[in-house]
């Protein structure tokens, strides 16, 4: 059993966003076990069984999770599967091979990506025409914006257009203090993030000062504005469902373990 649901994974991309972009799906297997299981708590965590059995990661480590809820929210996804096993209708579990095999290995090369991306963040870019486009982007960022001021001491400066400006270095390095120790914590932020392209709306959700409904809306204002205007995008809507599972597995990951 552990050789095929470690095959059944084993070829999915680590990065949540890449899985997201993705269209293809690989054959998928038939389903094999009759329950998902949460175990008893070991010293790694909750463990998740199918059929009394540990379930392993792509790189062969344990799928346990940090606290019993979010175990039984990974069980779940495992139960939902009927005939067959969809691996990317399993978003936690996706989640938790990214984090158990990834982040945990090494999160330093996460952390400084979200640095990085605090440098050149989507919500610090606004259009200076036309008028409904600069209203809607001051409505859905210019709260993150204070609230990163405010809450972290992190200036950040707007930009007006697309063209790379740096932003101060000591709004980055105050920014940088709230990226979340907690490798299950880092992780959700890190695939936050690459999905609604800003770290710092990533962050003020780990921090609670959006929700996720607020921070989803945020990340979409350009293009909600687009569609508004020309009419909706049957394709850019099918992305964003696909996104959309992803984001919040990582927000229930958030919601679930505890800082």
């Amino acid at each position: 059993m552990r050789e095929f649901i470690e095959e059944i994974f084993i070829n999915q991309p680590l990065d949540p966003m890449v899985s997201a972009r993705q269209g293809a799906r690989a054959s998928l297997r038939k389903r094999f076990y009759k329950a998902a299981q949460v175990g008893k708590k070991t010293d790694e965590g909750f463990p998740l069984l199918l059929d009394g059995k540990q379930v392993m990661t792509p790189a062969r480590k344990a799928l346990v999770a940090p606290v019993r809820e979010l175990a039984e929210q990974i069980a779940k996804e495992w139960d939902e599967q009927v005939d067959v096993i969809d691996p990317f209708a399993m978003a936690l579990t996706r989640l938790a091979n990214v984090v158990i095999d990834g982040v945990a290995a090494t999160p330093q090369p996460v952390i400084d990506e979200i640095v990085q991306y605090l440098g050149s963040d989507l919500i610090c870019y606004r259009a200076d025409t036309p008028p409904g486009l600069v209203e809607l982007q001051k409505a859905e960022w210019d709260s993150v914006i204070a609230w990163a001021r405010d809450a972290l001491g992190a200036r950040f400066i707007l930009i007006e257009g697309i063209v790379y400006a740096p932003q101060p270095a000591e709004a980055i390095v105050a920014a940088s203090a709230s990226i979340p120790q907690d490798l299950w914590r880092l992780g959700a932020v890190a695939s936050i993030m690459t999905l609604t392209g800003s770290a710092l709306i990533a962050l003020a959700l780990n921090a609670g000062a959006l929700d996720p409904a607020a921070a989803w809306k945020a990340a979409h204002a350009d293009e909600d504005y687009q569609m508004a205007q020309w009419g909706l995008d049957d394709m850019a809507l099918k992305r964003r469902e696909g996104r959309f599972a992803e984001f919040m597995a990582a927000a229930t990951v958030l919601k679930l373990v505890v800082p």
